[in-house]
């Protein structure tokens, strides 16, 4: 688990308006509101977009000390709106942070190293989930959670529950799997061929359980249930 870092902003208030943010996008600002549990009155204002662009630049959370007016804000960047065409950020949210006041967020997982698996017997990793929900207090929130991979071996498995999650509560199902160390291509599939095979024979087996006249083939596949075991 890692730190955020908290970036130190400026924003000026504005007038709410679709005119009004037309004119602040082609002055190169975005439109912006900031709420939160202990605001009275939503406040509307606008940022720099490189700003923004600064802030998203990175996939993790960030913390950001915003400063309106000469009044300093404890914010979280909650939500952005982007132009469906352009990818431009048209709006953005930011949520005033109350010390007692629990946030939930989804939190981005990154793996580092290489795992053993992969290493010596040429598997493969496979991240099945990349963002972890969460619900924290404001001091304890993460910029994202590390895991480090290097210890699996083939068909080993890494879990919510195995986390940093010390004074957080994870929303996600603690036994969801978040990566995993699967056999080389080629294993995977001679591995998929035997299984097809047994399938064919068990449909084989229960074909001469209904009464079916047996088969050459049919007799075959039954030897060959028997060599198995």
């Amino acid at each position: 688990m890692t730190q955020p870092e908290k970036y130190q902003l400026e924003g000026v208030k504005r007038e709410v308006g679709s005119r009004s943010a037309t004119t602040l996008r082609d002055e190169l600002r975005i439109p912006a509101v900031l709420y939160g549990p202990k605001v009275k009155e939503n406040v509307h204002f606008s940022i720099l977009e490189s700003d923004i662009e600064k802030i998203l630049s990175k996939s993790e959370t960030k913390l950001q000390e915003l400063e309106i007016d000469g009044t300093k804000y404890n914010t979280l960047l909650k939500n952005v709106e982007f132009d469906p065409v352009t990818d431009r950020v048209l709006h953005a949210d930011f949520y005033l942070l109350d010390e007692n006041t629990p946030v939930k967020l989804k939190i981005p997982i990154r793996i580092t190293g290489t795992a053993k698996g992969v290493r010596d017997g040429g598997g493969r990793v496979f991240q099945t989930l990349r963002i972890v929900r969460i619900k924290v207090l404001p001091d304890r929130i993460p910029a994202q959670f590390v895991l480090d991979i290097s210890a699996l071996d083939i068909g080993d498995s890494l879990h919510v529950s195995e986390l940093e999650m010390d004074g957080i509560i994870p929303i996600d199902d603690p036994r969801r799997t978040i990566v995993t160390i699967a056999p080389p291509k080629s294993e995977s599939l001679f591995t998929s061929s035997i299984a097809d095979e047994d399938e064919l024979e068990e449909e084989g087996a229960e074909a001469l359980a209904e009464g079916e006249e047996p088969t050459e083939e049919g007799e075959e596949a039954a030897e060959g249930e028997e060599t198995k075991e």
